[in-house]
């Protein structure tokens, strides 16, 4: 892969790109504030590690509860869309988020989705997949 010189700005993203991240963070804060107004408190959002991305870490009563946000026209088709690989990066950048908080390997431990259509309030689903 060739190398920019230090002079060059960075291309501009696609447009289609802009708007995909858009809808992303929309939906992950409308994910956010459902799962607030049901309880849990927000940990973190967007954790990145080499090996994937946990797009919101919550916790309530004595669960920490790793969740993927999935926004499609439709329910089903967000459903649909948490793949067997997205689950293993999940996983994986869920046991990254142990290793770095010591703190919560004691804790119980829950893999959700949270399901968001445009127009109607968000779904979630707890225990939408496990660690194996």
């Amino acid at each position: 892969m060739a190398r920019r010189s230090s002079g060059t700005p960075p291309p501009e993203p696609r447009p289609e790109r802009v708007a995909a991240f858009r809808v992303g963070l929309s939906a992950e804060s409308r994910a956010a504030a459902f799962l607030i107004a049901k309880g849990y408190r927000i940990v973190a959002r967007r954790f990145r590690t080499p090996v994937g991305e946990i797009d919101i870490v919550a916790r309530r009563r004595d669960v920490l509860v790793f969740v993927e946000v999935k926004a499609r026209a439709k329910f089903d088709d967000a459903a649909e869309s948490v793949t067997d690989r997205g689950k293993r990066r999940i996983v994986a950048a869920a046991e990254a988020w142990l290793a770095n908080n010591p703190d919560d390997v004691n804790s119980n431990i829950r893999f959700d989705a949270v399901l968001v259509a445009p127009g109607k309030m968000p779904r979630h689903i707890p225990a939408a997949f496990d660690a194996e």
